[in-house]
């Protein structure tokens, strides 16, 4: 049993390891496009072809359903995927969803008509593409209303993360709430809305202030995927489990294994 987890370089990491830990029945096989990463500054028909390309390589090696682990291409290339039509018996899953769901405290697969919620006032922090494509938007209004979303485009942390300079991702995080509560001052929750942040999510709380909630990705993901999976049996793929990248498989091995801390091995994809 097989299921693929995309992403354009390591951030989907926090999400292979919280699914990892919660169905640790179930063999992943990562790919991380590290070549062409980061993917949040390029534009939606770029992400889009690239996306395709990972997905195709993933269902080569045996996966029937596909986890983006990337909100930058959940964003950009989703959507397009879908209605473009998948071959029969593959699927496609985002990550903007289950995060969405648990802030508008629906079940996991609710897709009854918006309604009110309790939060109204949200802050987004994701890359510029994110961000340029309004896809939480537009996810966030399928399932509540009068919810006020203020984004921030924070530039620069995903390059500072993925060379591991963490004294200048957690400038750059501050910076960036900075720039947010100038433009929403009093925010009621936040969201990560990269994978890579979860790894700067006490930085993030520490700039937003304790009363913030702060949304973040990984655990929402495993959740909601296994709840998924009792639904959908039939999704599970075969294929032996491993670490694919389009990057030099040492470089990226080194760099994951310094997010996971434990030992990673990636291959050539």
């Amino acid at each position: 049993m097989a299921i693929g987890v995309f992403d354009s370089g390591l951030g989907g990491l926090t999400v292979l390891d919280a699914v990892q830990k919660r169905l640790p029945e179930i063999d992943f096989i990562y790919f991380a496009d590290s070549a062409h990463a980061p993917y949040g500054v390029r534009d939606a028909d770029d992400i889009c072809a690239l996306t395709r390309v990972a997905v195709e390589r993933l269902w080569q090696a045996g996966c029937d359903l596909v986890i983006l682990a990337c909100n930058t291409a959940s964003a950009a290339a989703l959507r397009r995927m879908q209605e473009g039509g998948l071959p029969p018996g593959k699927r496609v899953l985002g990550v903007f969803v289950p995060l969405i769901e648990a802030l508008t405290e629906r079940q996991w697969g609710d897709n009854s008509p918006p309604r009110e919620v309790e939060v109204k006032h949200v802050a987004l922090f994701a890359t510029p593409a994110t961000v340029a494509s309004r896809a939480f938007q537009r996810e966030l209004a399928f399932r509540a209303i009068g919810v006020d979303v203020e984004a921030q485009a924070c530039g620069g942390v995903v390059d500072a993360i993925e060379d591991g300079d963490m004294i200048l991702a957690e400038a750059l995080v501050r910076s960036h709430v900075d720039a947010l509560k100038r433009k929403m001052p009093n925010p009621e929750a936040a969201v990560l809305g990269c994978t890579h942040y979860p790894l700067m999510q006490d930085v993030f709380q520490a700039a937003l202030g304790a009363h913030v909630k702060v949304y973040s990705q990984a655990n929402l993901v495993a959740s909601s995927l296994a709840d998924y999976l009792t639904r959908h049996p039939d999704m599970l793929g075969s294929g032996a489990p491993g670490y694919l990248t389009t990057g030099d498989p040492r470089r990226v091995s080194d760099g994951a294994t310094r997010f996971l801390r434990r030992q990673i091995q990636f291959e050539a994809a």
